[in-house]
């Protein structure tokens, strides 16, 4: 994005920070002490701090040392699903469009020790492997202005759900049992879908759109969805019984006409568009029927540079929906990874010391609030001429064949 920043906007936002940091600590602490406490924690969150554990905020925003952040993310009485109640509110208020989307992924902060609340040998997608790490399903909101967190949980592994001395150290509330990933992402569905929260789909990686239950919460409540799935996800057969998806690019394949792939972009990445090859087929989930009124279409992306690089989408969304429509909300999904990035490289969202429970979910949230200032802010900078023009383009449309 082209942008033009002048002296009263970075003016301004100091302005629209104290207004919004303000207005959620009054109802949000009881004493003043904690409420400044919060307010500075947000600064410094903000600022350039070469890593954002509580000692380095505080030195930064000139506290002696590091208690009062260590009193308001530990000991203080405060209600940390308010906050993200509000973090969500402020979201939607600025960035939330009918036509927006949520996507469902999970980052890893790689911890040493066993103490901190959730750490296990478990794969970790940041390096590919497994690590002692602490895995966490995040929720993005996304739309045409912007995108920023709107949900978190922190998963709890079964060795750590069935232990509980262990879970008695780190502070997780009794009534916490064992969720798989895609569970937690349900939870926080019914929390968006319960907030009102307007989304037309729901965007995932595979590790969530192979998951049965998680697709099956859609379609009994007539979510879209665009998710990544597996090579053998099961679909129901032309002559009966269940054959893997790859098996439909395949016989796709087989026909030998190039005429079946669409070259388009399905967003802006870092380096410009990303242009992938596409095409689409009306297809049927074994077992699993869509929603009244829905169907399901396999989007299959092929690489433009190495076209055995393939990767397979499923939709789920009503009659009629044109094709273009699914593939740019399959690529929404990278904007999460984008928050990410920008919540761990600039406002720490993974490099705190705390371990415990309650310390977690407070230093996870007041980062969400931090990320979506900065793209509240960012949605506010002009956008250039040419830029807004590309983006208002007509698109050729894409229709579904059946295979």
């Amino acid at each position: 994005m082209t942008s033009f920043l002048s002296y009263d906007q970075v003016v301004s936002w100091d302005t629209e920070l104290t207004a919004l940091v303000t207005r959620i600590a009054d109802p949000l602490f009881a004493r003043p002490e904690p409420r400044q406490a919060f307010a500075d924690l947000v600064r410094a969150l903000l600022a350039d701090v070469p890593r954002k554990n509580s000692w380095q905020l505080a030195d930064h925003i000139g506290h002696a040392t590091a208690h009062r952040f260590e009193h308001l993310l530990d000991r203080a009485k405060w209600d940390v699903d308010a906050l993200r109640d509000e973090v969500r509110s402020y979201v939607l208020a600025h960035l939330g469009r009918t036509d927006g989307v949520l996507i469902a992924d999970d980052t890893a902060a790689i911890k040493k020790g066993e103490a901190s609340v959730g750490v296990a040998d478990q794969y970790c997608g940041l390096t590919g492997q497994v690590e002692n790490c602490q895995v966490i399903p995040l929720l993005t909101y996304a739309s045409d202005a912007g995108h920023a967190f709107v949900n978190r949980r922190l998963y709890l592994p079964e060795a750590w759900a069935h232990d509980g001395e262990r879970r008695g150290r780190a502070g997780v509330p009794e009534y916490m049992a064992f969720r798989t990933k895609p569970q937690l992402v349900i939870d926080m569905l019914g929390e968006e879908i319960a907030a009102g929260t307007p989304f037309r789909y729901l965007c995932a990686d595979a590790g969530y759109g192979r998951d049965p239950h998680l697709r099956a919460f859609c379609h009994e409540r007539a979510l879209g969805y665009v998710m990544a799935v597996p090579v053998d996800l099961p679909l129901a057969a032309v002559r009966g019984g269940a054959e893997p998806v790859g098996h439909v690019l395949d016989r796709l394949l087989a026909q030998g006409t190039p005429q079946i792939w669409e070259r388009r972009s399905c967003g802006n990445g870092s380096k410009g568009a990303r242009v992938y090859d596409w095409t689409a087929v009306a297809v049927a989930v074994a077992e699993q029927a869509p929603a009244p009124g829905y169907a399901h279409t396999l989007l299959i992306r092929r690489s433009v540079n190495a076209p055995s690089e393939v990767e397979f989408f499923l939709a789920h969304a009503p009659f009629g929906t044109a094709v273009t429509e699914v593939i740019d909300a399959a690529g929404m999904r990278w904007k999460i990874e984008e928050n990410n990035e920008h919540g761990k490289d600039l406002l720490g969202l993974t490099q705190y010391q705390v371990r415990k429970w309650t310390p977690w979910h407070r230093h996870v949230t007041t980062c969400m609030l931090a990320l979506a200032f900065l793209a509240v802010m960012r949605a506010t900078l002009p956008v250039d001429a040419d830029e807004a023009a590309d983006k208002g383009k007509d698109r050729p449309l894409l229709e579904a064949s059946s295979c």
